[in-house]
């Protein structure tokens, strides 16, 4: 265990040595303070930030708008995507709807977003589940249309119902793919809250970072980013633990 965790935090360690290094004691530090403070600037920077109140009020903004659009694009996105997969009427209905909109990056919605919602909670939450819904879709067709066909021709022979069928065959053979899914959609998620945060909020990481630009703090901008990479990393750790203990079976995930 001591080994694995050794390993898991040493290039991390040693990519903040150099940086140290290189920004606060080199030849170069003078002229790199300004654009790249020492990682002990971005460490007081925190701390300072902690004590008031204020990052903390930052982060829990932000993670709560993660979770209310990652919900609303798991239960759209799943439904949406078995219905697909499972109804070739249904998909030609709405597969050219979907392919017609995935295109169109989230942060392109923000204007809209704005004139609809106002700047606030609303039109972060839907920028961000644009950015989500779209992998989840196209991971749980993927996982409908990868299940076993002998699986279901065996089902069917045995006088298996369509939705026992479903419910006990199509969605758990499925569900490896769709949990990859709600991976990738809290990915992309995260990177459409933060520009969306950037250009319209009043609160949460990525209203932090453009905060720190416009006073010229740039240590207060990489204390923003550090957070949401390390509550990335957390949440997607959490993600990859929730696959281990619901597919024991796949031994992709082991």
């Amino acid at each position: 265990m001591l080994t694995r965790i050794a390993r898991f935090i040493a290039l991390p360690l040693l990519l903040l040595v150099i940086w140290e290094l290189i920004s606060g004691w080199s030849p170069l530090s003078h002229a790199l303070r300004q654009v790249l403070p020492p990682p002990s600037v971005v460490v007081v920077d925190a701390w300072q930030l902690l004590m008031t109140g204020e990052l903390l009020n930052h982060i829990s903004r932000s993670v709560l708008r993660i979770l209310a659009g990652l919900t609303a694009a798991a239960v759209f996105g799943i439904s949406i995507g078995l219905c697909i997969g499972l109804w070739a009427l249904f998909e030609d209905a709405v597969d050219p709807v979907i392919e017609f909109l995935r295109p169109i990056p989230p942060p392109a919605w923000i204007p809209l977003g704005i004139l609809w919602f106002g700047i606030g909670d609303a039109q972060n939450i839907f920028i961000l589940f644009l950015g989500a819904f779209f992998p989840i879709v196209l991971n749980t067709i993927a996982g409908v249309r990868n299940v076993d066909r002998t699986l279901i021709w065996a089902a069917l022979t045995l006088g298996g119902a369509h939705r026992q069928i479903v419910r006990e065959i199509v969605i758990p053979s499925a569900f490896p793919l769709i949990l990859t899914g709600l991976r990738i959609g809290l990915g992309i998620g995260w990177m459409a809250l933060v520009a969306a945060e950037l250009m319209a909020a009043r609160a949460g990481l990525g209203f932090l970072i453009q905060s720190g630009r416009y006073a010229f703090l740039t240590e207060r901008v990489l204390v923003g980013m550090i957070v949401i990479g390390l509550l990335g990393l957390a949440m997607d750790g959490g993600m990859r633990f929730l696959q281990r203990r619901l597919l024991p079976w796949n031994v992709n995930l082991q």
